[in-house]
């Protein structure tokens, strides 16, 4: 069996245990039983919130961080506000873009350049998040997002514990199997702060210029770059389907 024969046995062997876990002890079992360093990624919408108000109850060895495209709406500094004031546990470090690299963007496609095609919009995404993204997951064993399988189809086959070739990491996504309506609950019976636009139905918030709400029977992510068809994604989160 070779390295990553093993790795992938031992995640499957872990997934199983996670299965029968609630969300703090699966966030604890992970932390415990899995060497090297932690990192959990937020952009403050309402999976992260929650994860957060756990990481912050757990209060171990966890970096926190977050990634400021520089596109935000100021809804969503409001609520970063209110995270750093109510969540004292955890010390939130922020990953900006490589300010040459946005100058030459701007220069190369314009301001809103992302308008024009996918692939200027790719580019954006690139600059502005994969780019601080590998800045910010440099050193880290386990990554842990606010992913869930119900938030679209690119992410229905998902695992709790997945190995990132890309990132050359253990991705842990606690929430996998959470509804929106279990989240919204658990988020009001702890009131945890959640970004105000959240309400107004942005139900996935990125980049202003990039998100508008959702509409009656869309689909949680329709309002991400609403003028592309297909797959949407910006980068992040790299996801191959083992079923095919």
């Amino acid at each position: 069996m070779d390295k990553m024969d093993k790795i992938k046995n031992e995640l499957s062997n872990y997934n199983s245990i996670l299965e029968k876990l609630n969300l703090e002890e699966s966030l604890s079992y992970v932390i415990d039983n899995i060497e090297g360093k932690k990192v959990f990624s937020t952009s403050f919408g309402i999976e992260d919130q929650l994860l957060t108000h756990f990481i912050n109850l757990i209060n171990k060895e966890v970096s926190v961080f977050t990634l400021d495209t520089g596109r935000q709406f100021n809804e969503t500094y409001e609520v970063f506000d209110k995270t750093q004031n109510k969540y004292k546990n955890i010390d939130l470090k922020v990953y900006y873009p490589n300010e040459d690299q946005i100058q030459e963007y701007v220069k190369e496609e314009g301001i809103n350049g992302f308008y024009n095609s996918v692939e200027s919009r790719k580019k954006c995404c690139f600059v502005r998040k994969v780019v601080p993204l590998k800045r910010a997951l440099e050193g880290a064993d386990v990554w842990i997002t606010g992913l869930r399988a119900e938030q679209s189809a690119n992410r229905e086959t998902m695992q709790f514990l997945e190995w990132d070739e890309d990132n050359k990491l253990i991705k842990f996504n606690p929430l996998l199997k959470y509804t929106l309506e279990e989240v919204e609950e658990v988020v009001n019976k702890y009131n945890i702060p959640i970004n105000s636009l959240y309400k107004k139905g942005y139900l996935s918030i990125g980049c202003a210029p990039c998100t508008r709400a959702i509409e009656k029977g869309e689909d949680f992510r329709a309002g991400r770059w609403w003028w592309e068809n297909g797959k949407k994604e910006c980068g992040l989160h790299i996801h191959v389907d083992k079923n095919n």
